[in-house]
């Protein structure tokens, strides 16, 4: 898993509350059996004009010319609720996406960014919408910097600060999904599985 640490990048306001991971990535979107191509589907609901097409809606965020290399959301309260589809966090790591800004997530969907490399970041709704506007100005320009190790956005000509649980931060910033973390402490269960041993030889 890619390690976070610095990141700085363009960032798109989809300033929507309740964003569900239907419209993240709908049902019908999910035909394939591995991760790849999940991208093409990201938001399939409101970045194409029909359906079953790929023509592009230019009225969407992401379809705009300023906005094409976006590494970053920004959204509203609630994002990634519904369905606990991990297919939703795929989508937008292939798209690119490395953060989503919000004031709030879905606490399944938010663990499964965690496990995929990509950072659920909170922010309240006040500070999300200031950064928000700065960013609309000039989008190219206006980028965005996260620094996760210090715990800081740097957006609007200041610094935001937010809260990570420290569990979270280490498989972002070591790079480490579940069964890496679990294998950082190796040592640990290969000693309790010999004292195992020589307590219950029978169960071995």
């Amino acid at each position: 898993m890619e390690k976070f640490l610095q990141h700085c990048g363009v960032a798109a306001p989809i300033l929507r509350g309740n964003v569900d991971t239907d419209a993240i990535i709908p049902s019908r979107e999910m035909k394939r059996v591995s991760k790849l191509g999940l991208g093409e589907g990201l938001f399939a609901g409101w970045r194409y004009l029909e359906q079953d097409g790929r023509e592009l809606n230019p009225d969407f965020i992401l379809n705009q010319p300023a906005y094409e290399n976006t590494t970053i959301l920004l959204s509203g309260a609630n994002f990634g609720c519904g369905s606990s589809r991990e297919h939703a966090v795929w989508a937008l790591a292939e798209f690119g996406i490395r953060a989503v800004i919000a004031p709030g997530f879905g606490a399944i969907f938010a663990n499964n960014c965690v496990r995929n490399g990509l950072l659920p970041l909170e922010l309240d709704d006040a500070a999300v919408r200031e950064i928000a506007t700065w960013v609309e100005r000039d989008p190219a320009l206006h980028q965005i910097t996260i620094d996760l190790p210090a715990q800081q956005i740097h957006a609007a000509g200041k610094d935001y600060g937010f809260a990570i649980e420290p569990a979270a931060k280490r498989m972002l910033v070591e790079g480490l999904d579940a069964i890496a973390l679990t294998q950082t402490r190796w040592e640990l269960i290969q000693a309790f599985h010999e004292q195992r041993r020589q307590l219950r030889p029978w169960l071995y």
